[in-house]
Order: C-alpha cells, then structure tokens, then sequence
C-alpha cells in the first residue's frame, strides 16, 4: 500500500495571518464551486498565469483547462480544509477531495497537492496535482485521460 505522509511534527502557520488563511481558504472554496458549476472562467481566474494541473501522468497548463474539463466528468468537488504552510509570498498545501459523480453518484476520493503565490490580485493557485486513493489503498495519480494534451 503507498501513503505519503504529511510532516505534522514540523507544521507551523509560520508568518501565515488569520488574513492569508482566510483568503486561500476561499480560493480553494472558488476552485470547489466553479468546476462543480461548469465555470471554466471562474475557474481559470483561480490560478496564476502559469498555473499547471498534474494529474492522469500529465501536466496540463493553463491554457488546455478548458478541454480537460470538458472532458471529464461531471459532479460535485467537496473539498476539505486545506494544511497550509506559508513560505513568504508563497505557500504549499495539501487538501482532501471527495468527487462525487452527477450521474451515477459514484465517488472518487484523493486530495491535492498544491503550490500557492501571492500576487497582485491575492493569492493564487500556481500548481494543483492530485492524487487519488484506491479501494486497495493504493495512492496515485490517476489512470489516463479521456482527453489527451495537445503536445502528445
């Protein structure tokens, strides 16, 4: 069975404000709603410029979201509070995931893995890389996708 492990031992909010929580709780809160609500604009404006999604052994860019999106399945992201560890302007994050599918009802369940900056207009996403947990127990990032990247 492959787990990862988090280091709590190390975990300090750091220089992190009540502020800065608060607004990347929100901008993981915006990422949740606007791929559940088919918002690929809102969802765009979740990420820095370069952002990227690594999932299904790929890295996609900003720029391939809306057919990645368009290509997988509907449903509900339910998101849960995300462990956040501040370096500066920047920050990582590890945050829980159940999907649930809109047709079938079926689940998924994993979490991501993220890199956040503060920019200009606040905090952002820069990377988001998930990871899927297995009935097994197997944690991984997902069999390929339905949609292939243009560069392939």
């Amino acid at each position: 069975m492959a787990t990862e492990s988090f280091p709590t031992e190390s975990f300090s909010a750091g220089s992190l404000s009540t502020g800065d929580l608060v607004e990347i709780q929100q901008l993981l809160a915006r990422y949740a709603v606007t791929i559940t609500m088919g918002d690929i604009d809102g969802l765009l404006a979740v990420f820095t410029p370069d952002g990227t999604y690594l999932a299904f052994g790929d890295t996609y860019p900003l720029g391939e979201f809306p057919a990645l999106v368009a290509a997988a399945p509907k449903g509900l992201f339910l998101t849960g509070t995300p462990a956040i560890e501040l370096s500066g302007d920047t920050a990582t994050g590890v945050q829980p995931l159940c999907f649930v599918d809109h047709a079938s009802h079926d689940m998924r369940i994993g979490y991501y893995h993220d890199t956040y900056q503060r920019t200009a207009d606040g905090w952002r996403l820069r990377t988001r890389a998930m990871t899927f947990i297995r009935r097994n127990g197997d944690h991984d990032s997902g069999r390929p996708h339905a949609y292939k990247p243009a560069s392939t």
